[in-house]
């Protein structure tokens, strides 16, 4: 007798034909049944009126409020296939940055409907939105939403591109010392803040560093996650020769809107760009 999951496997090879959904794919038929399977794909998915739609996600989603009694069926160490297919959705929003590979391989050839929300700049959020839209049948608030979300970055920018540029070192994380480059997250908003990231030319988008390079930039600003062993991993008061750490420009940044690829990027960009208005003043 076929068990459980072998019948349910059998039931979505042989009805579902959609195997890898582009990002310009339009479906006929809107999305009622969710699985999102990173944090920011939840909050997209809220912002643009589907998030009653989700019926599982991953570890760590907790906004809005509601987010947090969604079932989470793994995490960076995984997924739970057999929930999914217990569940059987008709999209899963997958992370190809954060996902493991082999889980997103192995959902496709499944034959689930797989939209991959993996934002890389700003930009690409409202993009993602409006995608998020047509295959869920909420392209009208999705389009208000993006449309919001682009006058915003595009005020942010233009308003900061008139002010002095600021020497910026982001301190990704402690032990090892980790910090950002060009083409990463980070950097994007470091440069709608009109920041200069410091290390912008290394050889990885999050470079291992030491202590002593990070003295060598001479940086005007520290910039940290507020995570507590990010903050307590170096005592920064040991080096006053740095600008940053004699002027007491060390601030403290809220990870979740900073890091994460959601409307609330917005709050992230503002945060930093309010710390570098801070290293402006006289």
């Amino acid at each position: 007798m076929l068990s459980r999951i072998s019948i349910s496997i059998f039931f979505i090879i042989t009805t579902v034909v959609s195997p890898f959904l582009d990002a310009k794919t339009k479906e006929a038929e809107p999305a009622k049944r969710i699985i999102a399977l990173s944090p920011h794909a939840v909050e997209m998915l809220y912002a643009i009126g589907a998030g009653e739609s989700i019926v599982a996600t991953t570890d760590h989603t907790d906004f809005p409020e509601a987010a947090k009694s969604i079932p989470s069926i793994g995490g960076y160490y995984g997924i739970q296939i057999e929930r999914v297919l217990e569940l059987n959705p008709d999209l899963i929003v997958v992370w190809n940055s954060g996902n493991k590979m082999d889980d997103i391989t192995q959902l496709t050839q499944l034959g689930f409907k797989v939209f991959n929300s993996d934002p890389k700049s700003l930009d690409d959020v409202a993009n993602e939105l409006e995608q998020l839209g047509e295959l869920t049948g909420n392209q009208d608030k999705a389009a208000k939403v993006a449309a919001n979300y682009r006058q915003q970055l595009t005020d942010i920018r233009a308003e900061n591109q008139l002010k002095s540029p600021v020497k910026v070192f982001y301190q990704l994380w402690s032990t090892p010392l980790m910090t950002v480059s060009k083409g990463s997250w980070i950097e994007h908003i470091i440069e709608a803040c009109h920041g200069e990231n410091v290390f912008i030319d290394a050889a990885s988008e999050y470079p291992q560093v030491s202590v002593e390079n990070v003295l060598l930039t001479m940086a005007e600003v520290i910039l940290q996650s507020q995570d507590e062993g990010n903050v307590i991993g170096v005592d920064w008061s040991q080096w006053p020769e740095l600008p940053a750490v004699k002027n007491q420009h060390i601030y403290q940044l809220n990870a979740d809107v900073l890091h994460r690829a959601s409307p609330r990027a917005i709050l992230g960009v503002e945060a930093l760009c309010s710390a570098l208005d801070k290293v402006r003043q006289p």
